[in-house]
């Protein structure tokens, strides 16, 4: 019954997994993938699963992800084919599944500033606005403008001042079923040549200092309060440190990569012994900024 309404409203398989569709290549079988055709479908497919009291978790590129490696017995939703935008003079509006590294690429080109930041980030409009993803001192709460948002079958638009954005944070992850849809985001007019020149520099310093060869689902660890997660990873002497499959980079020590086919459990020992160590030596709580699912 499943498998046939899905397929009434979406692409649909039956035989993909999460090691197909996280940048860390790790996780178990999925019961049930889709990908709805649009936000009609969309509501369609939420309306079942939620009247039929079905598991389902929404996902985007899989590039912040760390999922378990058990079955996953459950609908996991994409929005692959919400990818398209509207540029407005300086803002531009976005549907959830756009990659963010090809519309910082499009906007350059506009002469649009205000994405340099996350041109490297891996990760879908959407995933960007639920992490409030961020780098060089840059995140997403400095450029959204509103969110649209499937919320208890009502599709509704979340001003800026209702998103609860801090760091790495925002008012999505205490609502898992609150569909991010699309968002409108305020740039700024620059040159074009000067914002696709910062995004190439930037580049470059990532594939130098980051370990973009080896599947990983980006930093592991959140910087605490005036320090830097690296460093205290590096202080416990655990750069290059191995359990099983997975490695902390010995390029980026706050990467954790899956060097040889390693498992979620892995990954999570190794995650489990710096947050021991880096507390007993230094007495700071590091926190993953990963999300685990199914773990």
């Amino acid at each position: 019954m499943i498998k046939e309404f899905l397929e009434k409203h979406g692409d649909y398989r039956s035989d993909r997994s999460f090691k197909d569709l996280t940048t860390l290549r790790m996780g178990g079988g999925i019961a049930h993938y889709v990908e709805p055709y649009n936000l009609a479908e969309l509501k369609e497919i939420v309306r079942f699963l939620k009247a039929n009291r079905l598991p389902f978790k929404l996902i985007g590129n899989g590039s912040n992800m760390l999922c378990g490696s058990s079955f996953y017995d459950g609908v996991v939703i994409s929005l692959r084919h919400f990818d398209d935008y509207e540029i407005d003079d300086n803002e531009v509006y976005v549907k959830a599944g756009v990659l963010m590294p090809y519309l910082s690429q499009v906007l350059a080109k506009e002469g649009l500033s205000g994405l340099e930041f996350a041109s490297g980030i891996p990760g879908t409009v959407g995933g960007l606005v639920y992490m409030n993803a961020g780098a060089y001192k840059k995140d997403m709460s400095q450029i959204v403008k509103e969110v649209v948002v499937l919320k208890d079958d009502e599709v509704v638009t979340m001003n800026r001042d209702e998103l609860k954005f801090a760091y790495r944070y925002s008012i999505f992850q205490e609502h898992p079923h609150w569909f991010i849809i699309a968002c409108r985001m305020k740039l700024k007019k620059g040159d074009s040549k000067e914002i696709s020149d910062l995004m190439k520099e930037r580049y470059e310093r990532r594939r130098a200092s980051q370990p973009l060869d080896m599947p990983s689902p980006g930093s592991c660890f959140r910087n605490p309060d005036n320090d830097f997660a690296w460093k205290l990873i590096d202080g416990i002497g655990y750069r290059g440190h191995k359990f099983g499959g997975a490695m902390v980079s010995d390029k980026h020590s706050n990467f954790i990569v899956n060097y040889d086919n390693g498992k979620a459990e892995d990954y999570l020992e190794l995650v489990y012994e710096i947050q021991d160590k880096v507390r007993d030596k230094y007495g700071v709580k590091l926190i993953m900024e990963v999300e685990k699912f199914n773990c």
